[in-house]
């Protein structure tokens, strides 16, 4: 809160705050959260934790850390590519590098 008691500074009224769109924080949060389930990062997480000697929260603050970090650079680089390459085809990379990751792995199992 700022001193005016206000969340917002002076200078920027209310409209020209966006306000949080929660049908995409959903969407967002619920993908990534399940891709995250079971994933190497979760794995090596559980790891940490099963040491006795290391404090649980240490585990969780600093893993909760890594994924905020790297989430961030996700966004930023996402931001700068969009500035560049047209979004449609971004989304047409990003399919196929996902199909081609599908095939190399059925290829490996």
């Amino acid at each position: 809160r700022l001193s005016n008691g206000s969340f917002y500074h002076d200078s920027v009224s209310r409209s020209e705050v966006v306000d949080m769109d929660w049908k995409v924080f959903l969407t967002i949060f619920g993908a990534v959260f399940i891709a995250e389930l079971g994933d190497k990062t979760q794995l090596a997480t559980m790891l940490f934790a099963t040491d006795k000697e290391v404090s649980k929260y240490t585990v969780f603050f600093a893993a909760s850390a890594a994924l905020i970090v790297a989430s961030a650079l996700g966004v930023l680089a996402g931001t700068l590519l969009s500035e560049y390459i047209n979004e449609k085809y971004l989304h047409y990379v990003a399919g196929i590098g996902f199909i081609g990751i599908g095939f190399f792995t059925l290829y490996n199992a």
